[in-house]
């Protein structure tokens, strides 16, 4: 608990710091020095914070580099650790750009007034479904909340018809999930911003009793799969990644969808943000404009994340039930509360 507490100090602080140096700039309209030329294009060299899986952004930044000449250098993290380190970085962070795997992260960063406005020829390419009402930075993936069961545990008319069902008795010891990962922190942030703190807090307590904790999402789907737990709420992705591969980590397992705009058929959007920071804005705005593009989309249909095409009207990966049969529930990523998720996950036990 005295390392939670620190933790969390740190991020206060960082945040304070952040916003304190913000405050300092805020007398400077000067932009940062863009290398583009006349003709549109751009040159020299970025630096992208990178949450995202590592594979998935070097396949963009190859492409991107062949098409434009711009140099890209990756600094890898998860997301929490990265908005931190950019909060407490500052204007001086030496970061163009920012990508995550979900959307708090990309709040936190955005609350602490440290991202430039998105080019809008790069919000045209989204749907405004997919990015945040802001427009402070944009989503570039999607991934779906999912349960995966055991098919030989479960019948169909014994899963649960809403995520919130999982904290009733009857659900006792029966379900995994990975209650540290900013995955699943997103999925809180997404029921915290649809039912509210009372709902969000209650739900959380039931968790505390009926569920068991691995650590990461591929954990508990094998957990699952090995017979140790009925079903755990994960990611859609890591089910057809391990169904592209031998299947081995999930020949046992079932992913369900919720649907019908419950909490537990929440798309987390992943995001992109150019930094107000960026000593190449040009070439910054224009990596990002690459990845929503048909070319960066296109990553995500063919590759094999297995994450969901959202922009440039590239269709998902065929494999993947469509995104317009998920049946989300509707909520702006730019509200996600990722402090008060921490908060009540740790008055729940669960951090």
């Amino acid at each position: 608990m005295k390392i939670r507490t620190n933790a969390l100090a740190g991020i206060a602080l960082a945040a304070t710091a952040a916003l304190g140096l913000a405050a300092c700039g805020s007398g400077s309209s000067t932009p940062a020095a863009s290398t583009a030329a006349a003709d549109g294009k751009v040159s020299g060299e970025i630096t992208v914070y990178n949450a995202q899986h590592e594979s998935l952004t070097k396949e963009w930044v190859d492409a991107f580099t062949a098409e434009t000449g711009v140099k890209v250098t990756l600094r890898q993290g998860s997301d929490t650790e990265m908005s931190n380190q950019i909060i407490q970085e500052g204007a001086a962070s030496p970061a163009d750009v920012f990508l995550t795997e979900n959307s708090p992260a990309m709040a936190q960063v955005e609350n602490a007034g440290l991202f430039a406005d998105v080019d809008k020829a790069t919000i045209d390419q989204v749907p405004a479904e997919y990015r945040p009402s802001t427009g402070k930075w944009t989503g570039i993936a999607a991934r779906s909340t999912v349960l995966v069961y055991d098919k030989a545990k479960l019948s169909e008319d014994q899963l649960p018809k809403s995520m919130l069902d999982l904290a009733k008795p009857e659900w006792k010891g029966k379900w995994a999930a990975s209650p540290s990962g900013a995955d699943f922190q997103a999925i809180v942030s997404a029921l915290l911003e649809l039912k509210g703190e009372a709902a969000a807090e209650e739900w959380l307590k039931g968790m505390k009793e009926n569920f068991k904790a691995y650590k990461g999402n591929s954990t508990a789907m094998k957990a699952v799969n090995a017979g140790e737990v009925d079903a755990a709420l994960i990611y859609h992705y890591y089910y057809y990644g391990d169904q592209a591969k031998t299947g081995e980590n999930s020949k046992n397992v079932t992913p369900y969808y919720f649907k019908n705009q419950d909490p537990g058929a929440f798309v987390s959007v992943s995001g992109g943000g150019v930094l107000n920071s960026s000593k190449n804005a040009a070439a910054a705005q224009a990596f990002l404009k690459f990845v929503t593009g048909k070319k960066g989309q296109e990553v995500l249909q063919k590759g094999t994340s297995f994450e969901y095409a959202i922009a440039s009207d590239v269709p998902a990966n065929d494999k993947l039930v469509p995104l317009t049969e998920l049946q989300a529930p509707t909520v702006d990523p730019a509200k996600l509360n990722s402090e008060k998720v921490t908060e009540l996950m740790t008055k729940a036990g669960l951090l």
